[in-house]
């Protein structure tokens, strides 16, 4: 197989037809020896069962069927591994990023001697609010965590084999891929796109979500959050250092002023700070106890394959062993 296309797909089933159409158009500038694999990440709209149409049609198309929605990271490791491609890629189900950039991508990859080429977004149509709010992370991500090469990049990709073994053999539970792919290393370089708005529906990646997948990301990648504990710490102990030679000097110059408002506050700025602190712990604590409870990042419930007969407990067996 030249090429492996993983596409995650949760209640899209008013566009799929056009996702199918165009990936394939696309894919087919490329070579004749391709594959799409479309994971279904607990879809409830209908879209498995026009999906599964597809399959009995065109033997280039799999279907990975999750037992229930585990979420788009964890959606893209399952078809990452069932990949047999030379070369694959990754691309959101939504049509926000172009299925025609990849044989621009896979020219580049090929021709320049690239390992890794991932689509960069210099512009986003839709919400103003939203974009200002993702772009903002992606400027802050790079810097906390110093690596190059992050800015306005998303899932959209494509990598040789050896590039996804190495993104493969990470382990970690909690997964924010673009971050992981960019950490491995490996020459890597960018095709530019602009994002486009969804083509239909509403965008499955809530304001609340995206906010998780930050966190995630920044608490996976970056000892920012703790390091600003120190610092914040550091700051106000001295300045209750200084606070507390004024009180003394004041007591002592007998023009102290009677009242409790300046102990509540203080007792209120350090327990505020206090309880921050414990929550940037909690996270970390969190993920710890996620990765110690070592539990499959998914379980799948069928695969549509007409050229693998293997079953979706023998799948879930190797996961499980890898």
């Amino acid at each position: 197989m030249e090429i492996s296309v993983i596409i995650p797909v949760f209640n899209e089933n008013g566009i799929i037809e056009e996702l199918i159409g165009r990936t394939t158009k696309a894919l087919n500038e490329i070579s004749s020896s391709y594959e799409i694999i479309i994971v279904d990440d607990g879809s409830s709209d209908g879209s498995l069962q026009q999906l599964i149409k597809y399959t009995k049609s065109n033997n280039r198309i799999k279907v990975i069927v999750l037992s229930r929605n585990f979420g788009h990271q964890h959606a893209y490791t399952a078809g990452l591994k069932y990949a047999s491609g030379d070369y694959v890629a990754m691309i959101d189900g939504d049509l926000q990023d172009p299925p025609e950039l990849l044989p621009v991508m896979y020219r580049k990859l090929i021709s320049e001697n690239n390992d890794i080429i991932s689509g960069k977004r210099t512009s986003r149509k839709g919400n103003i609010i939203r974009n200002c709010i993702i772009s903002s992370f992606h400027s802050f991500f790079k810097k906390a965590v110093q690596l190059k090469g992050l800015k306005d990049t998303g899932n959209f990709c494509i990598m040789n084999c050896q590039a996804l073994n190495a993104l493969l053999s990470m382990k970690e539970k909690t997964r924010y891929l673009p971050g992981m792919r960019n950490y491995i290393g490996f020459k890597q370089d960018y095709v530019e796109y602009i994002r486009e708005n969804r083509l239909k529906g509403k965008s499955k990646m809530s304001t609340v979500k995206l906010c998780l997948l930050a966190a995630d990301a920044i608490f996976s990648f970056s000892h920012l959050p703790i390091r600003l504990c120190f610092f914040i710490g550091f700051f106000g102990a001295f300045i209750s250092l200084i606070a507390g030679a004024y009180a003394l000097y004041v007591k002592i110059a007998g023009v102290a002023l009677k009242g409790w408002s300046s102990t509540v506050m203080s007792i209120y700025f350090i327990g505020s700070i206090q309880l921050i602190f414990l929550g940037i712990i909690g996270e970390y604590i969190y993920r710890i106890y996620k990765e110690s409870q070592k539990r499959p990042l998914y379980f799948i419930k069928k695969i549509y394959d007409q050229e693998k007969s293997e079953s979706p407990g023998t799948i879930n067996k190797k996961i499980s062993e890898n």
